[in-house]
């Protein structure tokens, strides 16, 4: 079998890994490098770097729309095209190429969180479960047929960082099934997306991460979760700006304005919200590093005991 991959970021590693385990891979498609840390130099992307590793041809078209684009990858005729957040959109013409078309490995339980950024919406939300899907593609976004599905809880604590980990690994697993069906020409049944539940998981903004404490304790909580590592939660904070890294919420009863601060102990500062209070046990402040909130009282003698 002819394997075609497609992908980008960490997230899509694990996938690559499974999909090359019968040295059926012919090709990868990355994105083009990208200027990246301090000096922005230019940067491969972690897909790249592992099909590097493993000596697999790689190509980073900026577009795959470009006809000698997809006449180079008929001349490949691969059997499957798998496509792991790659960060392109596939024209028609090319999900036409492949024999058996091409498979989506897609960080959610579809229909829900259809779109970028399925991992922090469910965090976001207060979602118990999510999962992936191997989906069959087609022109909408995250519109096609399910092939398999793999789930996992959400825990209270699982942070956006924590449940991207363990998506991707059971992804590479969902990804593996399917191609062992294939192998054994079993191949998979696509199941239509029921039309109810649609959820569409946006973009993420770096303007959403500043907090708005007029809302509930358990809202914010989960948004300080779901922005780890990226772009992560911050707020005004005893006259100072804070990013905060880890935060829990407290049913307590208070009559202060939105943002005060109720109480600044080693366990965490207590910020007055709309419905409770944030509590903030790991904090950053500006040019500083994450420390706790323990740490942070010992440079801010002012609020010691507050």
């Amino acid at each position: 079998m002819k394997i075609v991959f497609a992908g980008t970021p960490d997230f899509a590693v694990p996938s690559l890994r499974a999909a090359v385990r019968h040295n059926e891979v012919v090709a990868v498609y990355t994105q083009p490098d990208r200027p990246a840390g301090r000096g922005r130099g230019l940067t491969a992307s972690p897909v790249k770097l592992e099909a590097i590793k493993r000596g697999i041809p790689v190509l980073q078209p900026e577009t795959l729309r470009n006809p000698e684009t997809q006449a180079a990858l008929r001349l490949m005729a691969p059997d499957v095209m798998v496509v792991v957040a790659y960060g392109l959109i596939l024209p028609k013409a090319v999900l036409e190429i492949p024999r058996y078309g091409c498979w989506n490995v897609h960080a959610s339980l579809l229909p829900r969180w259809r779109g970028a950024a399925p991992i922090q919406r469910a965090i976001e939300a207060g979602d118990t479960e999510s999962g992936v899907c191997l989906m069959q593609m087609e022109a909408g976004l995250d519109t096609g047929p399910v092939l398999l599905s793999l789930s996992t809880p959400i825990s209270e604590t699982d942070t956006g960082g924590q449940l991207h980990d363990r998506l991707a690994e059971l992804g590479g697993q969902v990804l593996a099934d399917g191609l062992g069906l294939l192998r054994a020409d079993m191949r998979p049944v696509p199941r239509p997306q029921p039309a109810q539940g649609v959820t569409y998981a946006h973009k993420l903004d770096k303007a959403e991460a500043r907090l708005d404490w007029s809302q509930p304790a358990q809202v914010l909580a989960r948004k300080v979760r779901a922005f780890v590592p990226w772009p992560i939660a911050e707020g005004q904070v005893a006259g100072e700006r804070l990013r905060i890294h880890g935060a829990i919420a407290i049913d307590l009863a208070h009559n202060a304005a939105p943002g005060t601060l109720l109480a600044a102990t080693r366990q965490g500062l207590d910020i007055a919200c709309g419905q409770g209070a944030l509590r903030l046990r790991v904090v950053q402040r500006e040019g500083g590093k994450a420390i706790t909130a323990a740490d942070y009282l010992n440079a801010r003698r002012d609020l010691s005991g507050a």
